[in-house]
């Protein structure tokens, strides 16, 4: 019997989310480029609103991007594993009712929100078949497996060969019982908020980027020009206005949250979570350095 794993279509989602990605990450870095020149006015604010409005989406686009390429569907005598990203279903065979393309439905499905190729995802509710779980790339290939939880909407790349091989292993019989699985990505988080260690890093780096912004906002308006840059004896001070101090606290924000996701990535594993901890500390400590920074930047005599 052929077993093994029917993936679905990656290519075209994947230049999708690239594409998406590459523009927003120019816009992110016009607008911090513009941000650093403008005086404190209309233009900062119109800087500073492209440039965090053009970032917030882009770790959003970067988990799309990574579970598509992770995504896979793996089939054998005793279950169906379904990866995408940090989700995992493992449904043994014994639990699934029937599996059928989606074009066999007398009403069509719902795509969910945001059907962008390669990241057809989340839930939707269907009048005949009841709640249905997107974890599929290709709006022309879905396929639904049926289990007494829920509906689960995959798109192999050959959905005719995922459904003749389920038939030849429900007729042969499953070799061993397996338990069926449900991993969420917001399992995770959970899971990590349960150490001590884990939310005394977060919550000190959440603190310290909050106070960072809170002490920007306060200097900014009521200094004009501060010095950035080393300073030589006997040489002119060289200043700068006071509004490019917003750079600091949100580069340490980026900083901070790309390690927090990073750090959620080795957790998953017991072997590396020791890794985790020491990105969740890097963070912090960055953030702290960023927090000394301005210190020092305010400090000096202009």
């Amino acid at each position: 019997m052929n077993v093994g794993h029917f993936p679905p279509p990656k290519r075209r989602g994947l230049i999708i989310h690239g594409t998406i990605l590459t523009v927003l990450t120019v816009i992110t870095i016009v607008g911090f480029i513009n941000l650093s020149r403008a005086d404190v006015g209309p233009q900062f604010l119109i800087a500073l609103l492209v440039s965090l409005l053009s970032f917030a989406p882009i770790p959003f686009f970067a988990y799309r991007a990574y579970s598509l390429w992770r995504a896979d569907y793996h089939m054998d005598r005793d279950s169906l594993a379904i990866s995408w990203g940090l989700r995992v279903e493992d449904i043994p065979l014994t639990d699934i009712e029937w599996m059928r393309p989606a074009d066999d439905l007398t009403r069509p499905l719902a795509l969910p929100s945001l059907p962008i190729p390669g990241g057809l995802l989340g839930l939707k509710r269907h009048p005949d078949v009841g709640v249905v779980e997107f974890l599929a790339s290709d709006v022309n290939k879905l396929l639904l497996v049926a289990t007494a939880k829920r509906v689960f909407v995959i798109s192999p790349d050959d959905p005719a060969g995922l459904t003749q091989t389920f038939a030849r292993a429900t007729e042969l019989g499953s070799l061993a019982p397996v338990e069926a699985k449900s991993v969420y990505p917001s399992f995770v988080v959970t899971q990590a908020w349960e150490s001590g260690l884990a939310r005394y890093l977060w919550l000190t780096a959440l603190f310290l980027n909050l106070g960072l912004f809170i002490w920007a906002s306060l200097i900014i308006p009521t200094t004009p020009r501060v010095a950035l840059g080393p300073q030589f004896v006997g040489s002119a001070v060289e200043t700068i206005p006071s509004s490019q101090l917003i750079i600091f606290p949100i580069a340490s924000l980026l900083l901070a949250m790309a390690g927090w996701i990073a750090g959620l990535y080795f957790y998953r594993w017991d072997r590396e979570r020791v890794l985790a901890f020491i990105v969740w500390g890097s963070s912090m400590f960055t953030s702290l350095l960023f927090l000394i920074a301005v210190l020092f930047i305010i400090t000096t005599p202009v």
